[in-house]
């Protein structure tokens, strides 16, 4: 190009460039914080390219290594939900005779559906697994002693809330292996005493699962438990920010300045996102989530199947404990949620702190046997079936509100 035309548009594209950093404010920056894209405090006295530079020069501590990306993958698949979620609401409709028909569409007609339905069934699975992993970490590091035990709150509420997601996006295929699992679960919390009714009234909103269920389920999913999640999410972010990252068990943390955050903890970081993201597709294409027969509160089931980790892990607290295995996991888990109350001697070696190593160690083996037990469950308990199945007043609500079977195999139309 000839230098005539060079230098103007060069010119041009210079001052341009020095008007947007005269007029932009460097708080911006804090929404490249808030994704993770930013470690470091965000000087606002500084034109905004040069608290960028600042902030991207800001030096981690020595001991950050790849265990600190849990937490970063956690909310990597965190968003992922968010997104295939959002494309999933465009087609989903949350109605008892709509909502199987509406799943059967995306899966067979919607362009890529059945890949982003996926995407999102497993990444509800995965996250799970991380944030568990995640908090193992925090735990047997005790890195939720003072001033870090208000962060270990938020943590196990971020849990609690990832755990309701899972529980209320569970039924939202209306299909008879949700149903039923839904069914017998609410059953079990209907007898836990004194707030066992209400919360099973609550959930329901009718004598039985019904259309009003999924109604109330699809309101806390897509309505109620994200704003939930951005305050914790945002909370969170702030008291990491605050107090800064950990210093390693041994106490020797080194006066060494450490890596700077980019390039190497935001290549980590990048590496491990392009990691995760290859993981929940390749689950996706080659494990995709199998769909029952649409749901009907009266054909029980001949195979129950489930298809998340958690629904095993309640199956099995139900089935062989009942409600006051119910109360006696919630316990289990306030016991942690509240462990920094009681815990918070500078101490931070398990061998030398039994009975949060113990508390931890029950905990975790309760998990896994809870799994274990709850993928044996391949059918309806007999105790739930019966009581379901009656042809009174109990069933009579909900039987213009069910979908019917389509034993075609034929593929709905658009919903």
């Amino acid at each position: 190009m000839p230098s005539r035309f060079r230098n103007p548009i060069t010119d041009w594209v210079g001052q341009l460039w020095a008007d947007v950093k005269a007029s932009t404010d460097s708080s911006l920056l804090g929404v490249a914080r808030w994704l993770g894209l930013l470690y470091g405090p965000i000087d606002r006295r500084l034109p905004i390219d040069q608290a960028l530079r600042k902030a991207m020069a800001y030096r981690l501590p020595a001991h950050v290594r790849w265990k600190h990306a849990l937490g970063s993958i956690t909310y990597l698949l965190f968003a992922i939900l968010v997104i295939t979620g959002v494309l999933l609401s465009f087609y989903y409709r949350p109605s008892a005779q709509e909502a199987y028909p509406s799943i059967q569409y995306i899966v067979s007609e919607v362009s890529f559906g059945w890949l982003i339905r996926d995407m999102h069934v497993w990444s509800a699975s995965l996250i799970v697994v991380v944030v568990l992993a995640h908090l193992a970490r925090v735990f047997f590091e005790m890195v939720y002693k003072p001033p870090r035990e208000t962060n270990w709150l938020i943590g196990m509420l971020l849990l609690i809330v990832i755990i309701a997601f899972g529980a209320t996006g569970y039924l939202l295929p209306w299909d008879q292996w949700a149903y039923w699992t839904a069914t017998e679960v609410l059953g079990s919390y209907e007898k836990i005493p004194v707030v066992g009714s209400l919360i099973t009234a609550l959930l329901t909103g009718d004598v039985m699962i019904s259309g009003a269920t999924l109604s109330r389920y699809f309101a806390l999913h897509v309505i109620v438990l994200p704003w939930i999640a951005f305050a914790l999410l945002a909370f969170h972010f702030a008291l990491v920010r605050r107090h800064g990252i950990a210093p390693p068990v041994n106490g020797n943390e080194t006066n060494a300045p450490g890596q700077p955050f980019y390039p190497n903890h935001l290549l980590r970081s990048l590496i491990t996102a392009v990691l995760v993201v290859t993981l929940v597709i390749t689950f996706a294409v080659l494990f995709p989530r199998p769909v029952g027969d649409p749901a009907n509160p009266y054909d029980v089931p001949s195979e129950l199947v489930t298809t998340w980790g958690p629904v095993n892990i309640g199956l099995a607290v139900v089935r062989y404990l009942g409600p006051w295995g119910v109360i006696g996991f919630v316990v289990l888990g306030l016991a942690l949620v509240f462990l920094p109350v009681f815990d918070r001697g500078p101490e931070r070696h398990l061998r030398r702190r039994p009975l949060p190593l113990a508390l931890g160690v029950v905990f975790a083996v309760t998990l896994l046997l809870g799994w274990l037990a709850g993928r044996q469950i391949r059918s309806v308990s007999p105790t739930v079936a019966p009581e379901v199945q009656t042809t009174g007043e109990l069933g009579t609500p909900a039987l213009d509100q069910v979908a019917p079977t389509d034993t075609t195999g034929t593929v709905p139309e658009e919903p």
